[in-house]
């Protein structure tokens, strides 16, 4: 499996893990993310359920969000994952975290959290986005969040993965990459 990885993580031992699932739509962000947290026996946040109305009609309008509008919904999904870490339990949040502020917005709140970028290219993201049912996010924007990508760079915690490979795989990746540290 290609995978690039960066900074391992960082915590104490037996500290409860913390990760963001992160990358374009299209990418596997909620499929990896719920089969992760369930073999981490730790609890999922779908940060798509987190955005305000305002964000979600906008986006099924086919306008893309700005910096400023992602600012309140990155919040909603850092307080989350911190109120979920003070009650000792362990995370697994899907979210975007396009650009590299967001990820340092959502650390914020969780300093200990570590990423896990979907890699995938345009055409299979805008694919997987065209042949889903009932979202909100419609395949026309695909293009603007390659357009505001910043993938991670080595000095973040976060491990990169091929996301056209199985879930299964991408799992035990992540897995293998969580534990050695």
């Amino acid at each position: 499996m290609d995978e690039k990885a960066a900074q391992a993580p960082t915590g104490a031992p037996g500290s409860v893990p913390v990760i963001v699932v992160m990358g374009v739509a299209g990418c596997g962000k909620s499929a990896v993310g719920t089969a992760l947290a369930a073999e981490l026996g730790v609890i999922f946040i779908e940060g798509d359920r987190l955005h305000p109305p305002e964000n979600v009609a906008r986006m099924a309008s086919g306008e893309p969000l700005t910096d400023q509008l992602r600012e309140g919904w990155l919040d909603a999904i850092g307080e989350r994952i911190a109120e979920s870490v003070d009650n000792g339990q362990g995370v697994v949040a899907a979210c975007s975290a396009l650009k590299r502020r967001y990820r340092a917005r959502l650390s914020g709140f969780c300093p200990r959290i570590v990423f896990l970028y979907l890699e995938i290219d345009p055409a299979t993201a805008m694919q997987r986005v065209g042949n889903r049912k009932g979202h909100f996010m419609p395949a026309s924007l695909v293009d603007s969040q390659f357009a505001i990508l910043e993938p991670p760079a080595a000095n973040e915690r976060a491990l990169t993965l091929d996301a056209t490979r199985p879930v299964s795989e991408l799992v035990a990746a992540a897995v293998h990459w969580i534990r050695r540290s």
